[in-house]
């Protein structure tokens, strides 16, 4: 844990800066995979894994080192539920995108992860929850249906409540990855936990994605952009991560990580024409304000 004293190197800052910007393109790539291949939602999260699994694997071996994977035994079934809830998080993630636009299910699924996850630690962790948070709670519950109703891209009330349950599933299971991580955090290297739900949430999902119809049939651009979600904003991101938090506090990083949904807003409007209405423009800033409260806690 770093001193309250302790500088925050301006260069450390920088790295965390740049995760959090290079996570951000992850809808805005997969929603470019959807507009160049007729694919589902299976068989992108399962690629993604399988891809990035053998490259994480061996950026925490590199940074962790020969005692990288020597796991106990009493946190084999936590490892398990974080692999599996990142499984389920992918899925969830990249299903809403065609039913919201990616603006939307970005925000939603991102800024919901730390609601649910301070909810989950008060009930679990026996974490205190201070009037401000709960104020911030009920805000982002305002904010993401303000998002949702003002979505150009909601054609239907069905594909509203439909991918609004996705994105939201997708925020709850992110948050069980995140409680999960918590509970092993002082006992390994931070890569090491996501290498190994990376390995074993292709696992789990491949009966899946071969009972429903495994896509393999990419475009060239498709396969690029698939090597991109495999290798940049996964292992090059969390290890530019890692690697910042040598100085950088908690607060600061959990503040500098909104650059994720925000940048991925950005470039959804920018690259994929996604627009809002003033409706929805108002739900995001309540949103975004209210995990900017939840982070600063």
């Amino acid at each position: 844990m770093h001193r309250l004293d302790e500088a925050q190197r301006p260069f450390d800052v920088a790295m965390v800066v740049i995760a959090a910007l290079t996570w951000g393109t992850i809808g805005v790539a997969v929603g470019w995979l959807y507009r160049v291949a007729e694919t589902n939602s299976l068989s992108i999260g399962f690629l993604r894994l399988l891809l990035s699994a053998p490259v994480l694997l061996i950026t925490a071996r590199l940074l962790a080192g020969p005692q990288a994977f020597r796991i106990q035994p009493r946190h084999r079934w936590t490892l398990a539920l974080i692999g599996g809830a990142f499984a389920g998080y992918q899925v969830a993630y990249f299903a809403a995108i065609p039913y919201l636009g990616v603006a939307a299910a970005v925000l939603i699924n991102i800024c919901s992860a730390p609601i649910f996850t301070a909810l989950l630690a008060r009930v679990f962790l026996g974490e205190r929850l201070r009037p401000s948070t709960w104020l911030a709670v009920g805000g982002a519950v305002l904010g993401a249906g303000l998002l949702v109703g003002g979505a150009p891209q909601v054609h239907s009330m069905s594909d509203l409540f439909i991918g609004a349950a996705l994105a939201l599933t997708a925020g709850f299971s992110y948050s069980l990855v995140v409680l999960g991580a918590r509970l092993i955090a002082a006992n390994y290297h931070p890569v090491v936990p996501v290498a190994l739900s990376f390995a074993l949430g292709a696992l789990l999902l491949l009966p899946a994605a071969l009972t429903t119809g495994l896509v393999i049939d990419y475009p060239p651009l498709g396969w690029f952009v698939l090597l991109y979600l495999s290798i940049v904003p996964t292992a090059l991101a969390y290890a530019l991560y890692v690697r910042g938090m040598r100085s950088v506090r908690a607060t600061t990083a959990a503040t500098i990580t909104l650059l994720e949904p925000l940048g991925s807003a950005l470039l959804a409007i920018l690259l994929l024409g996604e627009r809002f209405t003033a409706t929805g423009m108002i739900g995001a800033a309540l949103l975004i304000a209210s995990i900017v409260v939840i982070a600063r806690r």
